[in-house]
């Protein structure tokens, strides 16, 4: 049965956080709370825990995951990143965008795209995800919460935990955050290509 923690949205406990990194590097799967919903997260070396993961969404080896960053820099720590990339992602981080970039030598090959070699990254504007970011001190793999038979994230933490403890090991209640999800930009071949508009929003013809 999963742990289930009420976290403050503005000021999170720095106690509730530490226990919630713990329990991600020891191989759990969490579910947070981000700027544009719900999301499930793991530790990026935990093959075990993605896999989790992966059931929980009923996902293929197909699907572009996300590495959740604190900042622009370890973006840049795990993709190829030019200047006028960089620039953009600048302008509009943190925040609900999801950015598709060719995944480095950093990232495994489990969570590229198999095809394309790339990888999600974003920076969230969320107090909470921020302060779990900070304290693990490193990227935490994510996915966002959409069960399998539904068409969008859920938002309640009670129902997540009522759906879900048997199958994850820490609901992070922090308020419901919405249902929209990111806003998906492609940068991996040098263009702007937005393939799913979401809660950001941005005019990328200028």
């Amino acid at each position: 049965m999963s742990q289930f923690f009420e976290i403050h949205p503005d000021n999170p406990q720095a106690r509730l956080i530490h226990r919630g990194v713990e329990i991600v590097r020891e191989g759990g799967v969490i579910v947070y709370p981000t700027d544009s919903s719900y999301a499930l997260g793991c530790h990026i070396g935990d093959k075990r825990a993605m896999e989790r993961l992966a059931k929980i969404r009923n996902v293929s080896n197909r699907h572009n995951f996300t590495l959740m960053c604190r900042d622009l820099s370890e973006i840049s720590n795990y993709s190829l990143v030019d200047n006028s990339a960089y620039r953009l992602m600048k302008s509009l981080t943190p925040g609900p965008y999801t950015f598709i970039l060719k995944a480095n030598r950093e990232v495994p090959r489990r969570l590229q795209n198999p095809k394309k070699k790339t990888i999600g990254l974003r920076v969230p504007e969320n107090s909470i995800a921020h302060a779990l970011l900070e304290e693990l001190n490193e990227p935490m793999m994510s996915s966002t919460l959409i069960l399998p038979d539904q068409k969008l994230p859920m938002t309640d933490a009670f129902e997540i935990r009522e759906q879900l403890e048997h199958f994850v090991d820490l609901v992070i209640d922090g308020g419901n955050c919405g249902i929209e999800p990111t806003t998906v930009v492609d940068l991996s071949d040098g263009n702007v290509m937005v393939t799913r508009q979401g809660k950001g929003e941005y005019d990328f013809n200028n």
